[in-house]
């Protein structure tokens, strides 16, 4: 059943369309950088911590730059220059950052290329330390192994980091192999990382080093008692996708959710920003052995799923071909999509079926990534459940590899341990009742299914040759993902966007392309 007829003619040809897309934006990319990509070289080079008043240093040298003028030559010169000054001692380069003066930054101007190795020195030690956490990570893999697909992902989001890690380890000892930790509310629209371990935060808890580290101590702690391979997300997205990339890099996480629209379409995050920032953070996820999750499945919250079903996919071949500009291999390239065809619709589970199977075929060594129903789910934590169950059905026969699971409390509050373990039961059920049964049974040819995923695949199609047409600025504009519509030149962070010079030098994308 994992097989089903369409037409590899079309697919091909969405493939080339989406690469023009990708190639016309690729253009404006490598003539731009951001405050955000020049942060995530300074995370990589080691300057972390904050001043007293809570302004990351990485933030607080990159304002210096942008005042003086310096910031289009890239931050890495003058990361050089402190290093140089400090005897290349990284403590005290990241002391000297306060106390830099515009006289300094003036000098660094004139002298541009005296301090370019002593920043590509930096780089190579942040480079060696991620390649050695990429290292240490398929060690782990080796001694435990990767869990049986589906891998069943699980979400914790207390807003305190301590209570998150207890709702990990409950969720991993009732069967979860992926945990995410959600992020505080409106974390993406803050312009920095915030430092340390957070105890507060509404809807989610707060993506800091501190936080991911102690992730993923606890959860390598528990993969010995468990003998499984145990996996740690977070959220590469929002204003500060770089860093974060750069900061689960260093950290060894093994999934991030990273789109190529995401930001723009959901959190009203300037295009121009966010095609930058997501190029520049694949390259760090590429380097680090990083699945992504795109985020498509998002699409269907504010368009009717029944209706616009297709655009999940002429995104996908976007997303995907974006990818590839970084070097990702497919295994990495998790696209995103979900169940959320209206209940009532006669016959929406042969055509959550029919979606579900043309992705999984258009994208065969993609580790897709299936996310549960939440727009049409109630209080109704019955009705609630019965739709997750027909989720997790589809995703078994379908041989969708991430799997999401979806809590039958999800309309009413944040889940709670009781509620995730009935959940997480349900699909173990369901996944072990139904394991073989998509060997076991063919599709109608020219039924129900194959009649729609045949016409979502000629509509996918469709939108991409009017997508590239227009080009995909232009296609944001005027709404023609998620019915929303994104001018280039508006939206949060536009401000951080800068042209770069003839002189400009970022050793760290030197060293990612030499080394994928």
């Amino acid at each position: 059943m994992s097989r089903i007829n369409y037409d590899r003619e079309i697919s091909t040809e969405c493939h080339k369309l989406a690469k023009k897309i990708v190639d016309d934006v690729f253009k404006f990319i490598k003539k731009h950088s951001t405050s955000s990509v020049e942060r995530a070289i300074l995370r990589i080079m080691g300057i972390n911590g904050a001043n007293e008043e809570g302004i990351p240093y990485c933030n607080l040298i990159v304002e210096k730059a942008q005042k003086a003028n310096l910031i289009n030559d890239g931050i890495s010169y003058l990361i050089g220059y402190l290093y140089y000054q400090a005897n290349k001692d990284i403590s005290k380069t990241i002391q000297l950052i306060e106390s830099i003066r515009p006289q300094d930054i003036e000098e660094v101007k004139h002298k541009l290329f005296d301090y370019k190795k002593y920043s590509y020195e930096l780089a190579e030690q942040g480079i060696e330390h991620i390649l050695k956490q990429r290292r240490k990570r398929e060690e782990l893999i080796d001694r435990y192994g990767l869990p049986e697909k589906p891998w069943i992902y699980v979400i914790v989001a207390t807003g305190n980091i301590f209570e998150d890690k207890i709702q990990a380890i409950s969720a991993v000892r009732q069967g979860a192999d992926c945990i995410a930790v959600i992020r505080s509310s409106a974390q993406s629209l803050l312009d920095y990382v915030p430092e340390g371990l957070t105890t507060e935060g509404y809807g989610g808890t707060f993506a800091t080093q501190a936080n991911f580290k102690l992730m993923r101590e606890a959860l390598d702690k528990e993969m010995e008692n468990q003998k499984r391979y145990l996996m740690l997300v977070n959220y590469s997205s929002g204003l500060c996708m770089p860093e974060i990339a750069a900061l689960a890099a260093i950290e060894r996480l093994d999934m991030l959710l990273n789109d190529s629209m995401y930001g723009i379409l959901f959190r009203d995050i300037n295009p121009q920003r966010t095609f930058i920032d997501q190029y520049f953070s694949r390259l760090i996820i590429t380097l680090s052995d990083i699945i992504i999750n795109t985020g498509e499945d998002n699409y269907l919250t504010t368009a009717d799923a029944f209706e616009k079903g297709y655009t999940i996919i002429s995104s996908h071949y976007i997303n995907y071909e974006f990818a590839k500009k970084c070097n990702m291999p497919d295994r990495l390239i998790g696209l995103g999509h979900a169940y959320e065809i209206r209940p009532d619709i006669t016959n929406s589970f042969l055509y959550e079926l029919a979606q579900a199977l043309l992705i999984r075929n258009l994208f065969p060594n993609c580790p897709l990534k299936y996310m549960p129903p939440t727009r049409w789910v109630t209080g109704n934590i019955f009705h609630t459940h019965l739709i997750d169950n027909m989720f997790n059905l589809v995703s078994i026969l379908t041989d969708q590899h991430i799997h999401l699971i979806g809590v039958l409390t999800e309309a009413i509050h944040t889940p709670l341990l009781q509620d995730r373990y009935l959940s997480l039961k349900a699909v173990k059920y369901t996944f072990n009742a139904a394991k073989d049964l998509s060997k076991e049974i063919e599709i109608k040819p020219n039924g129900i299914i194959e009649q729609r995923a045949r016409y979502l695949q000629r509509r996918a199609y469709e939108l991409l040759q009017e997508v590239e047409k227009k080009g995909l600025f232009q296609a944001i504009e005027e709404g023609l993902f998620a019915d929303t519509k994104r001018p280039k030149d508006k939206g949060k962070g536009l401000e951080g966007v800068f042209p770069k010079s003839e002189k400009y030098f970022n050793p760290v994308e030197e060293l990612i392309l030499e080394k994928t």
